[in-house]
């Protein structure tokens, strides 16, 4: 015979459910009031984000050269203009290679397309110069119908490219006021809090710090091996400018999906143009075999470790960044994964009760 259902049981079960749930949708309300917030301020946070990223990456000689006795302020300025320094010669170790061999390239991407001519024309496609002609016409035409679109789009290009350079140099002046003040900001924050948060909130803080400055060494890391994989790929096949095409694969490792497709785009490109359709080939295999263990190996394994998550949520804390935000969203997914971690480890400690005295055993009388 089947039992039956207690109705008090139930009743508070339902009571319990429906309790739980109004106060998680609260929660969720909540989140939702503070991400459409800084939605409304991403002008703002955007820089601020960009800026603790700089931060963390520059922090570590700004406290050595404190640590030596020299002033903040002169220190902060000191790696501010040294940070500038390699960021301009990074650029100037990419921009004056491919400027010394633009000529040969050049002329290899003239002999491609001859080359692809040559191949169209033959069978199996058997496309002649008109059919060839025909075609640049109709596209020409197109474009010229476009016109209007293409304006608002290169417009829209113009005031990104200038909201970037706003951002990069808010984030300079932010990175330098971080250097030569953040060590009293704490303090400071605690002295602002009431109570428990005095303690709290500048305990969080110093832990998200932590998490931020293991996120860019590990994003660093993973660059690197990036780098190296593809520069030697590169090197074996004869491939020119290697290292310039190392550099940019490096630099390009901190800003996902977009960065990756760009620097394997130009090394393919220029694989293409100087080494034949063969070797570009080669050189694709080669990118696309770094960039899936870079993806399903190396960087959830690195970054696991350094930021205490399981390899698993770092991908599906990428994926979901990526399907929410775009690039944004896969550049903050992980350290935004992290810093939750965080939080949520520091809300368990301070709600677990103290582990308790071990019970004496008793011994027979």
């Amino acid at each position: 015979m089947s039992a039956t259902l207690n109705a008090g049981r139930t009743r508070a079960a339902l009571r319990t459910s429906a309790r739980v749930s109004g106060e998680l949708l609260l929660v969720l309300v909540a989140v939702a009031v503070v991400l459409w917030a800084l939605g409304r301020m991403w002008s703002v946070v955007w820089p601020l984000i960009v800026g603790l990223l700089l931060t963390t990456l520059t922090w570590p000689p700004t406290r050595c050269l404190r640590r030596r006795g020299m002033p903040p302020a002169l220190a902060a300025s000191l790696v501010t203009v040294l940070f500038l320094l390699v960021a301009a010669g990074t650029v100037a170790l990419i921009a004056v290679p491919v400027a010394s061999e633009s000529g040969e390239l050049a002329d290899g991407v003239v002999e491609g397309v001859d080359r692809l001519r040559e191949w169209a024309a033959g069978p199996p496609l058997n496309i002649d110069d008109a059919q060839i002609a025909g075609a640049f016409d109709s596209a020409t035409a197109r474009i010229q119908d476009s016109a209007g679109a293409i304006a608002s789009t290169a417009v829209t290009g113009v005031s990104t490219v200038v909201s970037g350079v706003v951002t990069a140099v808010l984030a300079l002046f932010l990175m330098f006021f971080f250097l030569k003040d953040g060590p009293r900001f704490l303090p400071w924050l605690g002295r602002q809090l009431p109570g428990r948060l005095a303690t709290d909130v500048p305990a969080v803080a110093a832990r998200c710090w932590n998490v931020l400055g293991a996120f860019v060494r590990s994003q660093a890391l993973v660059g690197l091996l990036d780098a190296v994989f593809i520069g030697l790929g590169l090197w074996l096949l004869d491939v020119p400018l290697v290292l310039p095409l190392a550099v940019l694969t490096f630099v390009s490792a901190f800003v996902p999906i977009v960065g990756a497709l760009f620097a394997g785009f130009v090394a393919v490109l220029i694989a293409l143009v100087s080494n034949g359709l063969t070797d570009a080939l080669i050189v694709l295999a080669i990118i696309v075999a770094v960039q899936q263990l870079e993806g399903n190996v190396f960087q959830p394994l690195i970054q696991s470790r350094g930021l205490g998550l399981h390899a698993a949520v770092v991908l599906l804390a990428v994926t979901l960044g990526g399907s929410l935000s775009g690039i944004v969203g896969s550049l903050l997914a992980v350290p935004v994964a992290a810093l939750i971690a965080v939080v949520w480890n520091y809300l368990r400690e301070q709600l677990s009760d103290p582990p308790g005295e071990p019970l004496a055993e008793s011994t027979p009388a």
